[in-house]
């Protein structure tokens, strides 16, 4: 029983240090006033808590009795930052998707007005996508390349598109910029992007977004079927399982959502 106080107490302490360290992430500097009440913290315990983080070098206090974040803390975040490789951290939620769907995966990355593969996991099927880490895929027309569509802003997908033809592939590919904008605004409101037979015959695919700390797209995260492989009442679950291993990699990679 104490020990399980204990162990209330000690989660307490590091829930209340985390919130005083966000609040004060948020802003130039505080007075204790303004910090108790945006931390909901009495002016005594936060006072208590300010001064040991002060100790440990996390905080600092001025002349004018206003407290700062000291570049500890990003110095400490910076460390893991050579740990964090995207392809690697990547790689086991694409093998997981892959064993689980039976399908290939496939994560690419923009490069200029197009997007690259970076990390494929085979089909478990001996009939397989023909594809390779390295190939270079159109944006307008492939599930990962909508993605990033997706996220320009209005200027930016103007001036793509007045530099690309939007040639079709396939009878079903897209062919006007209003269709594509249409297509995009339904991927902004969706969260995935789906790519039915417009890069290749006989091929589907359903993309979602990879994203880093500051919230913006940095990979998509894909998984392609033969059409004559793809059951349709499956796909809600399908979408489901892209979306959650697309959000478990944003999370290590930074983003809070």
């Amino acid at each position: 029983m104490a020990k399980e106080k204990d162990d209330e107490k000690q989660m307490s302490a590091v829930l209340r240090t985390i919130n005083i360290l966000e609040t004060l992430s948020e802003c130039e500097s505080s007075n204790l006033e303004s910090l108790s009440k945006q931390t909901e913290l009495p002016k005594a315990t936060l006072l208590r808590f300010l001064s040991s983080l002060a100790n440990l070098g996390y905080v600092y206090r001025d002349s004018a009795d206003r407290y700062h974040l000291t570049l500890k803390m990003f110095s400490i975040g910076s460390r893991s930052l050579k740990y964090i490789d995207l392809i690697s951290t990547a790689r086991p939620f694409a093998v997981e998707l892959a064993k689980t769907l039976g399908e290939t995966v496939h994560m690419g990355i923009l490069q200029d007005d197009q997007a690259v593969y970076v990390l494929k996991e085979e089909s478990s099927y001996t009939l397989r996508m023909y594809s390779r880490i390295g190939k270079v895929i159109p944006l307008y027309c492939t599930a990962i390349g909508k993605i990033f569509l997706s996220e320009m802003s209005e200027e930016d997908l103007n001036s793509y598109l007045d530099r690309t033809t939007l040639k079709p592939f396939t009878a079903k590919s897209i062919r006007t910029r209003e269709a594509l904008k249409e297509e995009l605004e339904r991927i902004r409101r969706r969260g995935y992007a789906i790519d039915d037979e417009e890069h290749e015959e006989q091929v589907m695919c359903i993309a979602c977004p990879i994203r880093d700390v500051e919230g913006k797209v940095i990979a998509a995260i894909s998984v392609s079927w033969p059409i004559f492989r793809f059951n349709s009442d499956d796909f809600d679950n399908a979408v489901k399982l892209i979306k959650r291993n697309a959000n478990k990699i944003s999370e290590i990679m930074g983003y809070q959502e």
